[in-house]
């Protein structure tokens, strides 16, 4: 099963080809954007607070007020402290238990279209006592929200929370790439990652580093074995960035976590770090296969890295057979498994059944002028509350039994 140091030459010698056009497009590219060094430079003064906030000041300045109020609640301590909710839930058997916190679930939603909902999300959790979660996707048109705000003004919140975020590029399989694809029409299409064709990988590198120099914005959705293979070379030549693998990418098995993770150690750094930051399981992953997979993670020294993101919850339209609750799996693994996220796109299944718009993943590819104009965005603010609703009984959930997660730093510790 060893694999020939003398195959390891040989793909060096590919990699390292004066000729090889694919690696020569990359480095050209990069040069092209002032090389590494000043990538890196750019992205830093980007991403700084007072930057973010200059850039929502000039785009929307209700939103800057907004921010502003979130800053100020921060500050005085508005939320609930991680102490305070455990004795909320637990009351007096609190000093029963041992938490390890080396084990905490990152508390994670996806679906954080517009940055008004974590305003709205944010009096929500002051009022009731919630927490807010960790770790927020984000699936919306990239020029859309940049040129209305939302793109700076998220950004700038996630800085005051203290929270991780993922941004999903326009370059991807529905912006037209693929000419014989159409959108839901043509799904099956779309099977396996495809969405990158022919030269589309320098693009979504491209995008990338357009939001990484002018945003800051680091960490992106990636769902194409090309692009994998870019943001890990695009790593390894020293550019800061980082993604994370999309469910719709089909590591569904640990063979395929295993070849995933063999890759991310292939290009990792010296430092032995990689820029895969986070990977989503397919639906239908058991806790068996999440203990195999994690067994190749720490053995190739990513425990730390790469975090396991697991679909708690699903929209309830256009993904998955409903019912589907994983909530009662992650209770009984979150004891054993480390750097993992209970990622929530979908709210209760009871609750779900009874909306009037349930949520549904082809929302995302709907436009805020659209949203508007079919007075959608009522629902689409009800349907991101459910799912913060979920993310909090799962909250519970570990807590009840002794478990832990982690929330957004900057307001609950």
């Amino acid at each position: 099963m060893a694999i020939p140091y003398s195959y390891l030459d040989e793909i060096n010698e590919l990699l390292l080809d004066p000729n090889n056009p694919l690696i020569n497009a990359l480095l050209e590219m990069l040069d092209e954007h002032g090389g590494v060094d000043e990538i890196n430079r750019r992205a830093k003064k980007s991403g700084s607070l007072d930057n973010l906030m200059a850039l929502t000041e000039q785009a929307c300045p209700e939103y800057t007020r907004d921010l502003e109020w979130l800053e100020d609640k921060r500050d005085q301590g508005g939320f609930i402290s991680i102490p305070e909710y455990r004795e909320m839930i637990l009351g007096e058997k609190v000093s029963s238990f041992e938490f390890d916190d080396s084990y905490g679930v990152t508390l994670e939603i996806a679906g954080a279209l517009y940055f008004p909902w974590i305003i709205e999300e944010a009096k929500r959790a002051i009022e009731r006592r919630e927490l807010m979660p960790s770790r927020y996707i984000r699936l919306r048109n990239m020029k859309e929200q940049e040129a209305d705000g939302n793109l700076s003004a998220f950004a700038t919140a996630m800085n005051i929370v203290g929270g991780t975020w993922v941004e999903t590029l326009d370059t991807r399989g529905t912006d037209g790439s693929n000419i014989h694809l159409g959108g839901p029409e043509t799904i099956t299409g779309y099977f396996g990652g495809i969405g990158e064709p022919n030269d589309y990988p320098l693009k979504w590198a491209d995008e990338l580093i357009y939001y990484y120099t002018n945003y800051g914005i680091k960490e992106v959705l990636n769902t194409n074995m090309g692009t994998i293979l870019i943001g890990y070379l695009m790593h390894k030549l020293g550019v800061d960035i980082s993604f994370k693998i999309s469910v719709f990418m089909g590591n569904d098995n640990p063979y395929s976590v295993l070849w995933t993770l063999l890759g991310a150690k292939l290009f990792s750094r010296q430092d032995g770090t990689t820029s895969l930051i986070g990977l989503n399981f397919a639906n239908s992953i058991n806790n068996d296969t999440i203990r195999d997979s994690d067994m190749v993670r720490r053995k190739l020294d990513f425990e730390t890295d790469v975090r396991f993101e697991h679909h708690i919850l699903e929209t309830w339209k256009s993904i998955v057979v409903q019912p589907y609750d994983k909530r009662a799996d992650l209770v009984e693994i979150a004891s054993e498994i480390r750097n993992i996220s209970a990622k929530h796109e979908g709210a209760e299944i009871e609750v779900e059944m009874g909306n009037d718009h349930p949520s549904d993943i082809f929302d995302y590819l709907i436009s805020k002028k659209e949203t508007e104009e079919r007075g959608l965005m009522p629902a689409f603010l009800k349907n991101y509350l459910q799912k913060h609703e979920a993310v909090n009984n799962t909250a519970r959930a570990l807590t009840e039994n002794g478990e832990t997660f982690i929330a957004a730093k900057n307001l609950h510790y």
